[in-house]
C-alpha cells in the first residue's frame, strides 16, 4: 500500500449488470465507450493522484478488466452487492487518504467540480463534502462524493444495513453524530437538466451531445449554456427529470 500523505483518489463504480441499460458503460459514443468519458474527464481533476475503476469479481466484469488494462486506468475488483466493501479494500490498496466517489454512467462528470469538493474537505476539515445536496440544485450527472478514509473505514466497520453496504455512503449521512458533513449547493437551481445516463431516452442524449456538439471537451457550465440554447436537446430526456435517480 503507497502511503502518500493526503493521497487523493477517485474511485468509479462499474459494472456491466445495469438493470435498465445492460452493459451500458461498454456501449460506443462515437469513437469511445461511454466509461472512457467518465473516467477520462475524473482523470483531468488536478488534485486527484489517482482514478481508479471499482468493478467487480463477477465474471461479467472481465470485460471491464480488460478494457481498464487495455485503455490504462488502474482497475480493482471486489463485490458486487457489497459497494462499500468493493470502496474501502479498493481504497485501502491503494493507500488512498481523501476518496472522491464518482459512477460511470455519469460521462460529463466534471474535474473542475471534484477538485473543488476537494478542496472544500480540505479547507473545512469536513470528513465527508458532496454537492448531492438534500434539496437538489445541481444537474442529475454531475453528483460527486469526497470523504475521508477514516470516514470510509468507520462505515466499513459499523454498516450493517443492506442500504448500507450496497450505496457506499449512507451510514455517513445517516450517523452525523461522528461525522463533520458538508453540503455545496448551487446559487441557481439547475435540477432541471438531465445528464446522467440510466435510461435509453438519457442515452440518446448523450449521444447527441457528444456526437453532434463535442459536449465532452466542454466543461459543465458550457454543457449547461448549450442546453440552454438548445431546450430541444432537454426535452429528449425531459420525462425521467423527475426520477430519483
Amino acid at each position: 500500500m503507497d502511503c502518500m500523505v493526503n493521497k487523493v483518489a477517485t474511485i468509479i463504480q462499474a459494472r456491466m449488470g445495469s438493470s435498465r441499460l445492460p452493459g451500458k458503460i461498454m456501449k460506443r459514443i462515437g469513437k469511445k465507450e461511454l466509461l472512457w468519458y467518465s473516467a477520462n474527464r475524473a482523470s483531468k481533476a488536478k488534485l486527484v493522484n489517482d482514478t481508479i475503476i471499482a468493478t467487480t469479481v463477477d465474471s461479467r466484469d472481465n470485460t471491464v478488466f480488460d478494457w481498464c488494462k487495455t485503455n490504462g486506468f488502474p482497475v480493482f475488483r471486489g463485490s458486487e452487492k457489497d459497494v462499500l466493501d468493493r470502496y474501502y479494500n479498493c481504497a485501502k490498496e491503494f493507500g488512498a487518504n481523501i476518496i472522491v466517489r464518482l459512477t460511470s454512467d455519469n460521462p460529463f462528470c466534471d474535474p473542475e467540480i471534484v477538485d473543488q469538493l476537494v478542496l472544500e474537505l480540505k479547507k473545512s476539515k469536513s470528513d465527508y463534502v458532496s454537492n448531492r445536496v438534500t434539496k437538489r440544485t445541481w444537474p442529475y450527472g454531475l453528483d460527486a462524493e469526497v470523504f475521508t478514509f477514516k470516514a470510509l473505514k468507520h462505515a466499513w466497520e459499523q454498516a450493517n444495513k443492506e442500504h448500507q453496504r450496497e450505496h457506499v455512503t449512507p451510514y455517513i449521512l445517516e450517523h452525523s453524530e461522528y461525522f463533520r458533513l458538508l453540503e455545496v449547493p448551487l446559487d441557481e437551481n439547475l435540477s432541471n437538466f438531465r445528464l446522467s445516463i440510466d435510461y435509453p431516452e438519457d442515452f440518446e442524449m448523450c449521444k447527441v451531445l457528444i456526437e453532434g456538439y463535442n459536449a465532452h471537451e466542454m466543461n459543465w457550465r458550457e454543457i449547461i449554456d448549450l442546453l440552454k440554447k438548445h431546450p430541444e436537446l432537454v426535452e429528449i430526456n425531459a420525462s425521467r427529470i423527475d426520477s430519483k435517480l
